[in-house]
Order: C-alpha cells, then structure tokens, then sequence
C-alpha cells in the first residue's frame, strides 16, 4: 500500500470516529440531558445520569484526540496540492480542537458545581443555575471552535477542487459545510434568533463530511495535483 493510501484510508477511519463520537455525545448526551431554560430539570437529569454525562465528556475527548491526528494527516495528504493553504487549513483544524479541549473544562464544571460541598453554602437553585450557565457556555465554546473549523473546511474544499483525484463534489461539499459552520456559529453570538432556525442546515455538513469519509476510507490512494 503506497504510504497516500495509508494516510488517507487512517484519515477517513478518524474522520468516521470523529463524526461517530461527535454525534452521540450531542444527540444520547447533550439533547438528553440539558434543557435549555430549565435549571431544576437539567440538574436532576445530571445527577441521576453521571454515568452517561461523563461519557459526553469521555466521547469529546476522544473526538479531539482523532482530530489533531486527522488535522496532521490531511496535510501530509493535501501538501502536494499546495503546501501553504494545507498548512493553514491544518492550524484552523488544531485552532479549533484547543478550543473545544479547553472547552471541556465548562462541560464538566456542569457536574462539579452539583456536586462540590463547598457550594452547599448556596441556595440549591442558585446552584442549578450555575450549572446550567456552565452547559450554556459550553454551547458557545463549541461554536466558536466551529467558526475556525469553518475555515479549516474552506480552505480543504478548495484543495479538493484543484486536486485530479480528488472529486471536485467532495470539495464543494465542504466548502458548502464551511459556509453553514460559519453563519450558524456567527448567529449564536450576533443573531441568536436566528440560530434555531439554522440548525436544520447543519444536515449539509454532516453529509459532506461523511462523504468525504468513506470516500477517504474507501478509495485512499496518491494525491496528484493539476
């Protein structure tokens, strides 16, 4: 297997865990769980199902963990094409996966302010809301890391276009998956109105980025550039 090969069909095998973890610690975590606007029901949620929120914690941590392995890969990957823009599509991927590392911190301060002795000082809804706040900023941490992922996927859909072996759909779907990242994480923060109405969107990411994933998985070989 010439070494392309190798990287890519690792590349798509992350990129499929990525996805995987991802999701099931927003939809079986995260959405059942935590709910929006309501501290009491949120904190019982919590505490009555530790095990599964410290998966969420478990399954993001994983997902990081392949992402800074799959950034390093798609630029061995995609270097031919053009070395700088894969390099600047590589640190927009690791700017992205600090974030959200760092973000983790929130998400378990979620399950520390319930439990710490020393906040028994407070009154218990004052608590709940502490611990809501705290799953609600990492709602924001999470999009702020997609608005450097949303970079990252850009300048990839780009590198897919000019490759000869790369089909060129596979590139204009990510750079479509950039567009939806960047005005559904710029909403959260400058229209948040308007975010709800976004989130039936993000369905153009996860079949782009799926694509490209099996595509990677399945048909990993040399890069030619034009």
């Amino acid at each position: 297997m010439e070494p392309h090969a190798f990287h890519a069909r690792l590349a798509g095998f992350l990129y499929l865990l990525i996805i995987f973890f991802g999701i099931s610690s927003e939809i079986l975590v995260r959405s059942s769980l935590i709910v929006n606007g309501d501290a009491v029901l949120t904190a019982e949620n919590i505490l009555e199902q530790q095990n599964l929120f410290r998966y969420g914690f478990f399954a993001d941590a994983l997902m990081l963990f392949s992402d800074v392995a799959l950034a390093v890969l798609l630029y061995i990957i995609l270097k031919p094409i053009n070395a700088l823009l894969s390099l600047m599509a590589m640190v927009f991927r690791l700017m992205q996966a600090s974030i959200l590392g760092l973000n983790l911190l929130f998400y378990f301060a979620v399950l520390m302010v319930l439990q710490t002795p020393a906040l028994n000082a407070f009154d218990s809804s004052e608590v709940q809301g502490m611990a809501l706040f705290f799953s609600e900023l990492h709602g924001y941490g999470y999009d702020l890391g997609l608005l450097f992922f949303a970079c990252s996927n850009f300048l990839l859909g780009y590198l897919l276009i000019k490759s000869d072996y790369f089909p060129s759909l596979l590139g204009y779907g990510l750079m479509a998956a950039a567009a939806v990242y960047l005005f559904g994480s710029f909403s959260r923060f400058l229209l948040p109105e308007l975010h709800a109405v976004l989130l039936p969107l993000y369905l153009i990411p996860l079949i782009a980025e799926l694509t490209f994933a099996f595509w990677l998985l399945v048909k990993g070989a040399s890069v030619r550039t034009r």
